[in-house]
Parts: C-alpha cells; structure tokens; sequence
C-alpha cells in the first residue's frame, strides 16, 4: 500500500500553494499570480482503465492500486473528509458540524479517474443563489446571507463505475387485446331504458420465452452517504466522457471525501439498475399489448469497476438556529438544497387570497344591488 498523494504543489516563485483552477486546466498561484499547465499526462484524454470486481471484493489488489489515507468523520453526516494536515479542526463542508481532525489511517482504493471542476466559485455560487431567487415562499433573507456569506467549498464526491456483461432468460405471457361487442341496457337522464352497443375488450394471452443480452457501461453508484437521496439525484447527469485519469494536481485547493460505501454494496445497487434495465429489455422482446413476466434469470459476467471522484460545491448555513445545505454539480451548475419556507411569506399569501376572494364577492354583491347582474337568474 502506498501512502496518499499530497494535493498541495508549492509555488516556483513564492512558496504559497497553487490551487487547479476550474475550466483552465492550469495550476494558479492567488499569492503572485504564476501559473502552470497541469502536466501532459493528466490533461490527456487516455482511456480510464477498468479493475476486476472479485480482485477488489477479496482485497487482490496490486499495492499500486490501495493507498493509506488519513479521512476526519463528521459526527453528524457521517462524510469522511480530507483535510490539509497541519488543520486540527474544521467544519464539515456537508453540514457546518464543527469536526476535529482525526489521526488514524484507513486504508482505501485509489481512485482511477477525476472529473475537473470546470465552474467557479463565483459561478457556482450566482447558480444557488439564483436557484434560490427562483423558490417561491423561500426567506428572502437566506439568499441574500447566502450571497454575502463565506465562500462555497469544493469537494470531490467519490463514485463507483460497475461494467457487466448479461444475459439473461425469460419466461411470460404475451397479451393481445381484441374487442368484442356486447349490448347493455342503459338508462338516460329522463329514466328511460335504452338498448346500446359497446366495445368491451379482452386479453388473450399467449405463452413466451426467450433470451435478452446487455452490456452495462459505467453504471454509476454514490459512494458515499453524506448527502440525501434527493440531492444527489438533482444533480445528475454526469458527463462521463469529461473523466480524466486520476491525477493529484486537479484535487490542489480542494478537499476530497472517502468513499463509505462498499464495493459490495456498491454494487447491489448497480444490480438493482441492471435488473429494471433488463425487465424493460424483456417487456420489449415479449411485444404485443400487455406483457406478464413470469420468471427472469440473469448470468452477469465480466464484472469490473472503477473509483471516481466527481467535482461537487457545497454550501452549508445556519439560519435562524437551522442548518440549511446546498450543493452545486461542478460540471453543469445543477443545484439542489433543502428547501427553506418563509412563514411570513406564506401567511402574506394566505391572507391576501382571503383579502382578494372578499373584495370579489363584495364587488358582485354591489352588482347585484345595483342591478347591474342579477346573480339569482345567472344560472
């Protein structure tokens, strides 16, 4: 096992540290204003290799592959964070939970490929507090501290990549559906009974079987539990094809976060997408109207994987004694967050609909007694 790459590259000229600066792909000095190309070798677009999922199940990895990282837990989200080593405490970028930098080592699989951050800060930033602007009912206050507020954190968020080869056998039933005629009686609206035609459909069924094949490609898993469901879903999709082989220089002046999640478990939730992928697969093959599935055995082979880091900003406020998060795709600028409400806002609205419903009815109620409508006679 090989200890964890440093993510800091001194400067030529000064000393201070150079940070990646997103969308550029050059290494900037903020203290003198140098700059550097971030090496050849990390910029190319270089297919991402793949590694086995038993070797990495069974803990076969080559040493080349595992690292020895020192991560600090946050104890109210549960992210495992890396912070600079001469930091004792910080805040938790996920939650603002204060976290004191922890001195143990753990050992981890190396990440394969990283996406850059191509926005800003700055840029990321306007995104929230636009997507914020944009929520009715939110506190008008909430934005605008969020815009005055501290800078946006930027974090790698660690992913896995499964690749599998499936096939897979089925059997069900096919449904046609075939209309026949029957005559009913029905009743009009003054009660008499009528005799009419109508179309009543039915199913007839068909026994199938058969055979589907998929390769899955790059089914992508949140390795991690820091962030709701909710958040991270919001901010997909990924463009994977921005992935570039994993290099130090593009985690300079930021934080990454260990993965949590297991490569096993990982991968129970890539199956659980395989399978839906697959039924859909099967419901096409079997054709007709309706489709019964009956039973589906699936053979998955060639399994593989890869460890990820995705470029995630992070925003975490208390306001008014509550937490709020807000995280932003570094890629695309998709923001989501826990939804704040403003209670003074909703009550404004609440009151001024009952304010408007009665200036309408004593408006037509003034008609009514000047005779200008006759409101006994409109219907």
């Amino acid at each position: 096992m090989t200890p964890a790459e440093e993510h800091r590259f001194p400067c030529p000229r000064c000393g201070a540290d150079l940070r990646f600066a997103p969308g550029e792909g050059r290494l900037v000095c903020d203290h003198c204003g140098h700059s550097e190309t971030v090496a050849e070798g990390a910029r190319g677009h270089q297919p991402i290799p793949e590694t086995d999922f038993r070797a990495g199940v069974e803990a076969a990895l080559p040493d080349t592959e595992v690292e020895v990282s020192r991560y600090s837990k946050c104890p109210n989200c549960g992210a495992e964070v890396q912070f600079d080593p001469a930091v004792h405490s910080a805040e938790c970028p996920f939650c603002a939970t204060p976290v004191v930098a922890d001195t143990g080592e753990s050992r981890h699989i190396k990440p394969k490929g990283v996406a850059p951050f191509v926005l800003t800060e700055t840029e990321a930033r306007r995104a929230m507090t636009d997507w914020l602007g944009s929520l009715w009912f939110a506190p008008s206050g909430l934005r605008d501290y969020a815009r005055k507020g501290r800078a946006l954190d930027g974090i790698y968020v660690p992913y896995w990549t499964f690749d599998a080869d499936t096939r897979s056998s089925y059997a069900g039933r096919r449904g046609i559906v075939y209309y026949e005629t029957q005559r009913v009686q029905v009743r009009d609206a003054k009660g008499a009974v009528h005799w009419q035609d109508r179309q009543v459909a039915h199913v007839r069924w068909t026994p199938v079987s058969g055979r589907v094949a998929r390769f899955f490609d790059d089914v992508l898993v949140l390795a991690a539990r820091s962030l709701p469901e909710g958040h991270t879903q919001a901010l997909q999709p990924w463009d994977l094809t921005r992935l570039q082989p994993y290099a130090p220089e593009f985690l300079a002046g930021f934080r990454a976060e260990g993965y949590t999640v297991g490569l096993e478990e990982g991968m129970a939730e890539a199956r659980a997408h395989m399978d839906r992928m697959i039924e859909r697969d099967v419901r096409f093959d079997i054709g007709g109207d309706r489709q019964e599935i009956q039973q589906i055995r699936t053979e998955i082979s060639s399994v593989t994987f890869k460890h990820i880091l995705l470029p995630v900003w992070t925003a975490a406020y208390r306001y008014r004694g509550r937490s709020y998060r807000f995280v932003v795709n570094g890629q695309t600028g998709s923001v989501a967050g826990e939804r704040p409400w403003s209670a003074w806002k909703i009550a404004a609205a609440v009151i001024l609909g009952a304010l408007l419903a009665a200036a309408i009815a004593l408006g037509l109620q003034y008609a009514d007694q000047q005779g200008w409508i006759d409101l006994r006679s409109a219907y």
